[in-house]
C-alpha cells in the first residue's frame, strides 16, 4: 500500500479520532494532518511493520497530550462563536461525546485510549508517561464526572 492509499482509506476514521481526543474539528484537523505529515516522512519504515495506523494513532495520542501539557489553562479566543459546531459524522450519542468535551485533557485521553482503542492501563500508561494507577485515577474521577452530569441531564439539573 502506498502512502496516498493509506491516506485515502484511513483518513476520515483518523480525523473522528482526532475529534475524540481534542473535542473540536479545528484541532482534530490540525492533529490529523501533523501526524500524517510525520507518517509521510518515515512511510518507507513504518510500512514495512504493517501497521501505519497504530503509529498514526500513537503519533496523536502524544501530539494531543504534548500540546495540553504546554497549556494546561484556559484557552481565549477573540470571539465567541454564534453556535457550537456539530459533526454529525461521528457515530454513536452526540451527547456523550459533548460530555465528553467537557472533561479535563487527561481525563478525556485516559477515557479514549480505554474505551475508543480499547488498551489496558499499562499500555494507556506508557503512551501518556504516568503511572498505571494513575490511569486508573484519572479513569475513575472522568467516570464519576460523566456519571453526575449525565444523571443532572436525566432529572433536568443542568449545572
Amino acid at each position: 500500500m502506498e502512502f496516498t492509499d493509506f491516506v485515502a482509506a484511513r483518513g476520515s476514521a483518523l480525523y473522528r479520532y482526532g475529534y475524540v481526543l481534542t473535542g473540536n474539528a479545528e484541532d482534530a484537523a490540525d492533529l490529523t494532518q501533523e501526524a500524517l505529515m510525520r507518517l509521510g516522512d518515515a512511510w518507507s519504515r513504518i510500512r514495512k511493520r504493517d501497521d501505519p495506523e497504530g503509529y498514526v494513532r500513537t503519533t496523536m495520542t502524544r501530539l494531543h497530550i504534548s500540546v495540553w501539557r504546554r497549556l494546561r489553562g484556559e484557552r481565549l479566543v477573540a470571539a465567541v462563536p454564534e453556535a457550537p459546531y456539530i459533526d454529525d459524522r461521528l457515530d454513536g450519542d452526540i451527547g456523550l461525546w459533548n460530555e465528553l468535551k467537557g472533561l479535563p485533557p487527561r481525563q478525556r485521553a485516559v477515557l479514549v485510549l480505554r474505551y475508543y482503542e480499547d488498551l489496558s492501563d499499562h499500555e494507556i500508561a506508557e503512551l501518556l508517561g504516568i503511572s498505571r494507577g494513575t490511569v486508573r485515577n484519572q479513569a475513575a474521577r472522568a467516570l464519576d464526572k460523566l456519571r453526575i452530569r449525565v444523571a443532572a441531564l436525566d432529572t433536568g439539573r443542568v449545572g
